[in-house]
C-alpha cells in the first residue's frame, strides 16, 4: 500500500562491446561528466589468472560515440606501447 515510502536502488547490468586486439580484450568504459564524457576504458588479458587493467583519462570528449572510440584508440595505443606491463602495478 505503501510501497512508494520504498527507495530502492536498481542496479543497471552494464553490457560492454569488448574487442579483442593483439591477444588482449578491450573495451571502452566512458564516465559521464557535466554533459560530457571522460575517456576511459578496460583492458584484459588470460593466463593462469585473469589480468584487468582500467584507466580514465583526463579527457573530455562531448559524445559518447566519440568517447567510445578514443576510449578504444587509447586502450589500443597503451597495448602497442606497454604490452604486459601495462598490468604492472
Amino acid at each position: 500500500m505503501f510501497g512508494w515510502f520504498k527507495k530502492t536502488k536498481e542496479v543497471k547490468e552494464q553490457v560492454r562491446d569488448w574487442e579483442d586486439y593483439k591477444g588482449f580484450r578491450i573495451c571502452a568504459a566512458p564516465i559521464s561528466e557535466g554533459g560530457q564524457y571522460r575517456i576511459g576504458g578496460i583492458i584484459e588479458k588470460d593466463g593462469e589468472d585473469v589480468q584487468s587493467h582500467s584507466f580514465i583519462r583526463a579527457d573530455l570528449i562531448p559524445t559518447k560515440d566519440e568517447a567510445n572510440e578514443f576510449s578504444l584508440l587509447k586502450a589500443r595505443l597503451m597495448v602497442d606501447q606497454l604490452g604486459d606491463r601495462v598490468f604492472d602495478s
